[in-house]
């Protein structure tokens, strides 16, 4: 199928093209659009399928519990909402629930039901992290680092874990930095750990911080704890929360110039993400949900109510350049899951999953290997259905 007359983001960059989609992925970028039948999109911009590495949950259902129907439903909400691909997180629970969850993700993954995001990964968030640090995480589970146990998980992923987190304070952290990153990338997260400390699991192979400022130590001129240590390596990945709760938006535009081209946005999405305000859980702790802020009931901060492709708007909202904010959400985060000569971009041979929207980012339409989405979101377009208008040949 020929799509013409589009604003291409190819290369971290637009430009005016066309582009073909055979067998469900892209199989030729066009400079100009040719004189033949097609999809005419009429200048609107054509952007990459969003890649959600760190998402609880949304739409009542969590990852951590392990409910096969449940994580589908996470799924068609994230691709109706521009998010193509992701990795669901889970929580600091015990090890024999974990791999329950585990377990679900491969049955998903295999799957593959139509409508939904693909599942391309893991992130293990928990149980190897700090007491003081520990942020929503459930206190009554965590563990120091254990390699052997985290390979028992590994295994009955299939593989799947792509991320795992650690307190880099922890003993027998950088041991077990050394060994797990031969298989995942690691992460330092919900630590409270010194630059030195920060300093060493990264030696040791972590390239990875999870959720930047929230979970750690904040940055002192002598005390520049493990976001120094992270901003001076050329090959750490920060993941940031642009919600407009968990970060000022000030610290967002510091946090892409302390780490240029190494931001991947995440949602960090809780289970209330898409419900109305009202009670929920996560981890086996109560979280309420008021005005789009999620806490506990002690008033911690809990993950967000917010899904990944809000957060990029919000990141340009917030100042950041738009090509900037959609690299940071597309093919940056598709690269941490090692996935990125599959999704995270618009080039020959991808999965032909993109999303149509204004130049302002608002969404438009949400293509899955090619084929618009039934339920997707046709956002500040005066309730018009594009999947109509796309079998009529434009948009």
């Amino acid at each position: 199928m020929l799509f013409k007359n589009a604003n291409l983001f190819v290369n971290g960059g637009f430009r005016c093209g066309a582009f073909r989609v055979e067998n469900g992925r892209f199989s030729e970028l066009l400079d100009c659009s040719p004189d033949e039948a097609g999809v005419d999109l009429k200048g609107s911009f054509v952007i990459p399928g969003l890649v959600d590495v760190h998402n609880h949950g949304n739409s009542g259902a969590d990852f951590s519990d392990g409910d096969y129907d449940g994580l589908v439903k996470m799924a068609r909400y994230l691709a109706a909402n521009g998010v193509t691909s992701f990795a669901p997180a889970s929580m600091t629970l015990p090890y024999d629930v974990l791999e329950t969850a585990y377990r679900t993700a491969v049955k998903l993954s295999h799957a593959a039901p139509e409508g939904c995001a693909l599942l391309m990964g893991i992130q293990m968030e928990g149980p190897f992290f700090s007491e003081k640090k520990k942020g929503a995480q459930n206190g009554a589970y965590l563990k120091n680092p254990d390699f052997g146990a985290f390979k028992r998980l590994y295994d009955v992923s299939e593989g799947l874990i792509r991320i795992a987190d650690v307190a880099a304070e922890l003993p027998d952290a950088v041991e077990f930095t050394r060994l797990a990153s031969k298989l995942c990338t690691v992460s330092i997260a919900h630590t409270d750990c010194t630059y030195e400390e920060a300093s060493a699991v990264f030696d040791a192979g972590a390239s990875h911080l999870t959720h930047l400022y929230n979970a750690m130590p904040g940055i002192h001129h002598r005390k520049p704890g493990p976001i120094g240590a992270a901003s001076e390596r050329e090959d750490v990945i920060a993941e940031l929360i642009c919600d407009g709760q968990h970060v000022h938006p000030s610290a967002v535009r510091m946090a892409f110039r302390l780490f240029p081209g190494r931001i991947c946005l995440i949602s960090d999405a809780l289970r209330c993400c898409g419900m109305p305000d009202g009670q929920y859980t996560l981890g086996g702790q109560d979280v309420f949900l008021y005005g789009g802020v999620a806490k506990l009931a002690d008033g911690t901060l809990a993950g967000s109510a917010t899904n990944l492709y809000d957060c990029m708007r919000k990141a340009v909202e917030f100042g950041i350049p738009k090509e900037q904010a959609i690299l940071s959400a597309t093919l940056i985060p598709a690269r941490e899951l090692g996935c990125e000569n599959e999704i995270g971009s618009i080039a020959p041979g991808k999965r032909a999953d993109f999303v149509v929207c204004d130049e302002e980012v608002n969404r438009k339409m949400v293509s899955l290997c090619g084929k618009p989405l039934k339920n997707s979101v046709a956002e500040n377009n005066k309730g018009r259905n594009l999947n109509t208008e796309i079998q009529r040949g434009g948009i």
